[in-house]
């Protein structure tokens, strides 16, 4: 069977013609350097992705803090770590890079905040403008 696809690995994005026979990679052509047969072999035996979600924050400017995984994920493991994403809640202060799940999955990957977000100290407002 051949597949199609676009390799993303660099800004030349080759047509890539894949031809594979279950989930194995016979040939990989279309690829202008070596990186887009690489690309094509993973797409096809293993696929990855970085995951960008956002988990709720208390005490914040804003309700949303935006998070991302330390690095790819398997694929078919998107929506397990989504569920694990979705049960959290944060304080702030929370500063960029810090460790919001440790190991989610057990995939060996942590869930990190992409931004820091201070507390927010709330004023009483006492009626004068």
């Amino acid at each position: 069977m051949k597949q199609e696809m676009i390799c993303i690995t660099c800004p030349m994005s080759c047509h890539l013609l894949i031809e594979v026979e279950g989930k194995q990679v016979i040939e990989v052509t279309g690829n202008a350097c070596p990186r887009g047969k690489e690309y094509a072999i993973n797409e096809i035996t293993s696929p990855v992705r970085v995951l960008t979600s956002t988990v709720i924050i208390e005490n914040a400017l804003y309700p949303r803090l935006p998070v991302i995984t330390s690095k790819p994920i398997p694929k078919d493991k998107m929506m397990d770590v989504m569920r694990e994403i979705d049960k959290i809640k944060v304080q702030a202060p929370i500063n960029v890079k810090d460790v919001i799940i440790q190991d989610v999955c057990s995939l060996g990957v942590d869930i990190l905040a992409s931004r820091s977000m201070n507390k927010m100290e709330h004023e009483v407002n006492d009626g004068k403008y």
